[in-house]
């Protein structure tokens, strides 16, 4: 490639990806840089773009033409530029200017072009004024974290990153309208569709042939389209549309933005909406979908069609397919004959409950409104106000007014009173008050007279709070399992409860094993928030047993149905940075960690919000960032106290806070050390046993205990645990200028790590092997660093200055050097320093 192509770059993709704002960030660093904008009215005048740029340069506006005078004036005008030049919206540029600028370019290789074009696949402008040899950059979308830092930025909550990088698309310029059409509104909101994403992708729409419109239409009203169902439903070819649709290796049609399916349907007439329906209900082969289409193809009540529904949505929340059933239950309710209010409210519960358990704000909303405007059953009215509670996730805070409607509703039944209480405890945990949890759980469950499924999960919260506080163990669990079966969703249930205090115990072949049977349970029963928290509890334990390809997989997989779902994003970010930390790199992990402390703030989850915290001060003191490390780990010292957490084994941050106090010479580390570890002994918690040893063993610069404690950490299982302290223990050895001995714990550290696809801390023990090798032979720290700037080439005149000494003290030291690796020239102490 010539050099002048390099410095001409076509910048194109749909509108709203950032275009304008590369080109105009690049115009700005340019320093000296003119902007041809033009306008679409631009378009259809020949020679406009160039007049334009013949003014903007100082030159007199003459009328062009397109033949020799043109080019003549073309290339006067390129020559009259220096620096950069932009052309923005080059698909209003009107062809006679982009031909002749293409033209004059030629003529002015010093001057550089950017173009940006909307255009999805070949930029007609940018070419023709670039070259076809042109760097060209289609902009890529944004990905979900790239979304939610956007949207961070501009000061929009995190808990609508998901939901908007699906509608999006991972459109920069879509998503900032949908994070401002969202900003003030609360979990459970309707997302609405801004008026501005409706403009931009309608204009799109407005340039489609009719039949091509209708195709798409098609595909937006179906559940999961395929080109088979489309065609049989009188659908065209969609190759034309490619920016608009995907179309996978099984024929299955998908819009990747979310905002283009909800455009096209909200822009349908209402009879040609129920037109489509009929044809896509004669199109497609599955039963439920044929029942839904038919539901969608008429507006009044029908019996008969109502039953087909709830069958329908019967067969797929049996499947797992909650959003589905949502769905359904509430198109049954809504065909339901008035008469048979009984019937229509059980329907619109079914969908509230089904439609809150998938993160559907707006469907539960409905479903919840036709049950709360008309029935008086105070049973179906708390249903489905738990219902839009249940959909508000780790923001328990933002639904007190459903909680305190609720009571109102419960009257005095003592079953309904119940409920309510167990709801307030939950929200009461959340919100780092773990004493008011348990005792709410326990009115809960004295409450209880025939809900078992009520009191089954209030003994769980009741039993969870008593070990979050560190109280002895009592009956609650066991009765609670006793219940097992009750009815209640799997991440509420005592034996989910189990599995997290077999974590807690480090017990994770038990944990793992009963969270692998867990998983499709939880799959089957089609609640998301199930699925995302076994996920999260079994890449916790795979990171802590050192599987930590596996670890990332489910934190990963958590993320993608947490984004999907729209659910509070604070526990999978804190799931991310554990196994990222474990198993990724620790630069992730710091962002997830920030990103889950503040999504945890922004919803009051003290909670998650303490988790968070301790992953990044985790990851800053391994990296030896000891500051910040220890003002992270000292707020979450005070939010655990503040939340009054009495049992170690909870989230560990005692030991990793009191390793940080001693890399700063704070003294607090000791009493701190000294009484967390009489509580974990007191409770019997090895694991944190082994921890706090460890951070005392630093403390004294004792490589026994700290061999010692490497073995307790194999024989519980905690292996990055493990070579975590083989970390420690190559320092201590260090420090003592025991430098063979380290070397040595650093490769077993290395090996170790390897072994457990630990990338970031095979890589952290690598980097620590590499500054120990040029001690080979017990150099001094200042022999060392001249061994390694004579390896690098310098002369001693350059390491002289390096090393602020004089030439004469650096052949001096260098003759050192020399004797203790065994060397006698430069030439040697390379070969030798290169067998490293």
């Amino acid at each position: 490639m010539a050099e002048h192509d390099r410095a001409r770059v076509v910048l194109y993709g749909p509108a709203g990806i950032g275009k304008t704002a590369l080109a105009t960030a690049l115009a700005e660093r340019a320093g000296t840089a003119l902007v041809l904008a033009p306008q679409p009215a631009d378009a259809d005048v020949p020679g406009a773009g160039l007049a334009e740029l013949r003014a903007a340069a100082g030159l007199p506006c003459l009328p062009a033409g397109d033949g020799l005078k043109g080019r003549a004036l073309a290339v006067e005008t390129m020559r009259a530029l220096s620096g950069l030049l932009v052309v923005d919206n080059a698909q209003w540029l009107d062809q006679v200017s982009a031909e002749l600028i293409g033209f004059a370019i030629r003529h002015a290789p010093e001057l550089r072009v950017v173009v940006a074009e909307r255009a999805n696949r070949r930029p007609v402008r940018g070419v023709a004024i670039c070259g076809e040899e042109a760097v060209r950059g289609p902009l890529s979308p944004l990905s979900p974290d790239d979304v939610a830092e956007l949207l961070a930025h501009n000061g929009f909550r995190y808990r609508w990153a998901g939901r908007v990088h699906a509608l999006s698309g991972g459109n920069p310029g879509l998503a900032l309208e949908f994070g401002a059409a969202l900003a003030g509104r609360g979990p459970v909101a309707a997302v609405p569709l801004p008026e501005a994403v409706r403009r931009t992708i309608g204009a799109r729409l407005g340039e489609l042939d009719a039949a091509v419109l209708r195709t798409l239409r098609l595909a937006a009203l179906a559940e999961r389209p395929t080109l088979a169902v489309l065609h049989r439903a009188g659908g065209v070819d969609l190759a034309e549309v490619d920016d608009l649709v995907v179309v996978d290796e099984l024929d299955g049609v998908s819009f990747p933005a979310g905002a283009v399916a909800a455009t096209l349907t909200a822009d349908i007439p209402y009879a040609d909406r129920l037109t489509l329906h009929r044809d896509l209900a004669h199109a497609v082969d599955d039963p439920v979908q044929r029942t839904r289409h038919r539901a969608l193809a008429v507006s009044v009540p029908d019996q008969e069609l109502a039953d087909d529904l709830e069958q329908a949505a019967a067969v797929v929340r049996d499947q797992g397919n909650r959003r589905l059933a949502a769905e359904l239950s509430l198109l049954a309710a809504q065909r339901t004959p008035p008469a048979d209010e009984d019937t229509l409210m059980r329907r619109a519960g079914d969908a509230a409950v089904d439609a809150g358990h998938s993160g559907l704000a707006e469907r539960a909303w409905n479903a919840a409104r036709l049950v709360l405007d008309r029935s008086t059953d105070p049973r179906q009215r708390l249903r489905v106000r738990l219902a839009l509670a249940d959909s508000a996730g780790q923001a328990m805070t933002d639904v007190d007014d459903q909680l305190a409607a609720a009571l109102a509703d419960a009257g005095d039944d003592p079953d309904l009173i119940a409920v309510v209480r167990l709801w307030e405890a939950v929200r009461a945990n959340i919100a780092g008050d773990p004493v008011t949890a348990r005792d709410l759980a326990r009115e809960a469950v004295g409450l209880t007279v025939h809900d078992m499924a009520v009191r089954a999960r209030a003994l769980t919260v009741q039993a969870r709070m008593e070990r979050v506080l560190g109280l002895p163990d009592s009956s609650a669990l066991d009765e609670a399992l006793a219940l097992a079966g009750a009815g209640i969703d799997v991440h509420d249930t005592p034996e989910y409860l189990a599995v997290r205090h077999a974590v807690f115990d480090d017990r994770l072949t038990v944990a793992r094993s009963r969270l692998l049977v867990l998983l499709p349970a939880a799959q089957r029963a089609g609640a998301v928030d199930d699925v995302v928290d076994v996920l999260r509890s079994l890449a916790e334990v795979d990171g802590r047993a050192g599987r930590c390809g596996p670890a990332l997989s489910y934190a990963r997989r958590a993320l993608e149905l947490t984004a999907s779902a729209g659910l509070s994003p604070g526990p999978a970010w804190y799931t991310a940075a554990v196994a990222e930390t474990a198993g990724g790199t620790f630069e992730r992990a710091v962002a997830y960690a920030r990103r889950g402390a503040v999504a945890s703030e922004q919803e009051q989850d003290r909670i998650y919000l303490s988790r968070c915290l301790h992953a990044l001060g985790v990851v800053r003191l391994v990296t030896a960032a000891s500051d910040e490390a220890v003002a992270v780990l000292s707020r979450v010292r005070e939010l655990e106290d503040e939340q009054r957490v009495g049992d170690p084994s909870i989230l560990r941050w005692h030991a990793d806070l009191a390793e940080a106090l001693i890399a700063v010479g704070d003294p607090t580390a000791e009493p701190l050390l000294v009484t967390t570890r009489e509580r974990a002994v007191e409770l019997g918690r090895d694991g944190v046993v082994a921890m706090l040893d460890r951070s005392a063993g630093i403390a004294a610069g004792s490589a026994a205990q700290l061999r010692s404690v490497a073995g307790r950490f194999t024989a519980l299982g905690l292996l990055v645990e493990a070579g975590r302290t083989l970390l420690a223990l190559a320092s201590v050895q260090r420090r003592a200028r025991r430098r063979g001995s380290a070397r040595s714990v650093l490769v077993e550290a290395a090996e170790l790590f390897d072994r457990l696809d630990a990338r970031p801390w095979s890589a952290l023990a690598a980097q620590r092997l590499r500054h120990l090798e040029p001690m080979d032979g017990d150099l001094t720290r200042t022999e060392a660093r001249l061994a390694e700037l004579v390896n690098a080439g310098a002369t001693n005149q350059q390491a002289a200055s390096a090393l602020s000494v004089s030439v004469k003290t650096v052949e001096a030291t260098l003759t050192r050097v020399y004797r203790k690796l065994g060397v006698h020239s430069r030439a040697q102490l390379v070969a030798r320093l290169a067998r490293r």
